[in-house]
């Protein structure tokens, strides 16, 4: 997922290896709610995301989101739902708003996108949807998903709606969900690094 080691502030490079390889596999999430095939099973998972916490010494809320990522990455939803809505922060409205737009309930994800406002890590977001876009030739889409140079969360909802309707290619779809796997990523990266209010 390219996490950047450097940016984990506060987090020790061992912690950052644990979260990373918690956010790997069976392929990428789907758009939808999933379940697929080979999601790693709850229990296994808090096992091994407070193995994470306690190599990495995060803050509880920080801890809580990172944990909450990982879940939703591997489909639990409910319980990384019960995680979002009790953070009242940025983060935890990202979060909130990730799990919902994969609910999916869109309406309920554009509201949590926009508590979250304009978040700074989104730069680091619209850079990679960028490389992204331009690597699949996809320039309709990416009018879609910016407002100028800016990422716009409310065009990826959009976008994943569409693709709901099954009016989308397989490749239009393939496409959205590796810059869905590009948010988990700068999403996490920004829980660990405690950038713009994580875990404040």
């Amino acid at each position: 997922m390219n996490i950047s080691e450097k940016s984990a502030g506060l987090a020790d490079v061992a912690g950052v290896v644990a979260w990373k390889a918690l956010l790997a596999g069976p392929g990428l999430p789907e758009l939808g709610p999933g379940p697929r095939a080979g999601v790693r099973a709850l229990a296994e998972l808090e096992s091994a995301c407070a193995a994470a916490i306690k190599a990495g010494g995060l803050a509880d809320e920080r801890a809580e989101l990172a944990r909450g990522a990982v879940l939703l990455w591997h489909d639990h939803h409910e319980e990384a739902h019960g995680i979002a809505q009790e953070i009242a922060s940025r983060e935890g409205s990202w979060l909130h708003g990730i799990l919902h737009r994969r609910e999916p309930d869109y309406g309920n994800a554009a509201y949590w996108y926009q508590r979250v406002g304009q978040h700074q890590a989104f730069a680091e977001l619209a850079r990679r949807a960028g490389e992204i876009l331009a690597e699949a030739g996809e320039m309709e889409l990416r009018r879609a998903l910016f407002r100028g140079a800016a990422w716009s969360a409310r065009g990826f909802i959009d976008a994943c709606e569409e693709c709901a309707g099954r009016t989308a290619t397989e490749a239009r779809r393939a496409v959205l969900e590796r810059i869905q796997a590009a948010e988990f990523a700068v999403f996490l990266e920004n829980v660990l690094g405690g950038a713009e209010g994580g875990g404040r």
